[in-house]
């Protein structure tokens, strides 16, 4: 007899409650859906629980922050900035719809964040930024890539797509450059359903992003640059504020997840955690050894259909060779992560008997691709 696969544990699950519900029939019952007093109230509370009181400004994507923060930062053609190859394509698309040039740089294998010294050697006459991401929820090395900043004058924006509530040396992240950008796509850490907000350090670099995100206008109808149709609804700041009240509990929760899986996982490179970093797992993201690199597909397959473990590869091709861009980079360990991580369930849902199923079924599997 065939024993059943078990319950499918899926690699990542919004979690939407009552209360989200509530928030959004209350906001449909008041009649202003549009942009209104819940995205106001959503961007002066996301400022309080994450970036340190820093202004934000709301959105309707994270790429829509990259992209209107590079504009208000006054990016454009004949610019270059300098971003990793090794994360989702948005980082890339966002420079390049600004008209300027995405230069790839190289990644430090134990974080997957932006590698210093890579970036410093691709620094230009034409370079007027860095615009690291801080992948997985490991914030990246921003008092060295702010060195180089410095030394080289330079601006520094932030991709915190995947970063909501992570830390360098004490300062939460969206804190260290001229704008830095959190995604609230469902499947992040909170989720407003759809949307982006982006810190700024300045008013200027606010009232720019506020500008371009409504057709180029503060006051109808006084349309002061081009602009976009960018904005949040009230719909999704509402829900957005009811996650923000939970977000802390649940990064708490990510992070004991992540801890049972650091000390029984056999056979990977478990997450490193860099001193004086905090890590809010969006991701856990694992590494196979060079040698298992052919044999990750088949890993994965095991995984899901004989433990019933859901798994995801982020970022299997880095953006530089992608169809859309082509650019060859010398970019060796952007190589080796795309071709040996994925990433394991780590979300506030998963039960005890979840993780001890998760840690089963890789130490079993990676076990015998080794043997």
């Amino acid at each position: 007899m065939t024993q059943a696969t078990p319950d499918f544990i899926p690699p990542a699950k919004p979690i939407i409650g009552d209360e989200e519900r509530a928030a959004v029939d209350r906001v449909l019952q008041s009649g202003m859906v549009a942009q209104g007093p819940e995205v106001a109230a959503f961007e002066a509370e996301f400022a309080d629980v994450l970036v340190a009181g820093r202004p934000c400004v709301a959105v309707n994507s994270g790429t829509s922050g990259l992209h209107l923060g590079l504009l208000a930062a006054g990016i454009g053609p004949g610019d270059e900035v300098i971003v990793p190859a090794f994360t989702f394509a948005a980082t890339g698309n966002a420079v390049r719809l600004t008209g300027a040039t995405p230069v790839f740089a190289d990644i430090d294998l134990d974080t997957y964040c932006l590698e210093p010294a890579s970036v410093e050697a691709l620094v230009t006459d034409r370079t007027k930024a860095i615009m690291p991401v801080h992948l997985y929820g490991h914030p990246a090395p921003m008092d060295e890539l702010g060195r180089i900043a410095e030394t080289h004058g330079l601006m520094v924006f932030e991709d915190a797509a995947q970063a909501h509530g992570a830390a360098w040396n004490g300062r939460p992240v969206g804190t260290f450059g001229a704008f830095g950008m959190f995604s609230l796509y469902p499947t992040k850490n909170m989720t407003s359903g759809e949307g982006g907000m982006v810190s700024v350090d300045s008013e200027a670099m606010g009232r720019g992003v506020r500008l371009l995100r409504n057709q180029g206008m503060e006051r109808q109808y006084e349309n002061e640059v081009v602009g976009f149709n960018n904005r949040m609804t009230d719909l999704h700041a509402a829900i957005g504020r009811v996650q923000l009240t939970k977000v802390g509990a649940w990064t708490r929760q990510r992070q004991e997840n992540a801890a049972f899986l650091d000390a029984g996982l056999r056979g990977v490179t478990t997450p490193v955690v860099r001193e004086g970093a905090v890590h809010v797992y969006h991701q856990y993201t694992v590494r196979l050894s060079e040698d298992l690199a052919g044999a990750r597909g088949a890993i994965l397959d095991r995984l899901k259909n004989e433990f019933g473990v859901g798994t995801g590869v982020y970022y299997p091709i880095p953006t530089n060779e992608l169809p859309s861009f082509q650019q060859p980079a010398d970019l060796p360990h952007t190589k080796i992560a795309a071709a040996t991580v994925f990433s394991l369930p780590v979300h506030p849902s998963l039960t005890r008997e979840d993780l001890e199923r998760i840690v089963d079924g890789v130490n079993t599997v990676v076990g015998e691709a080794r043997a």
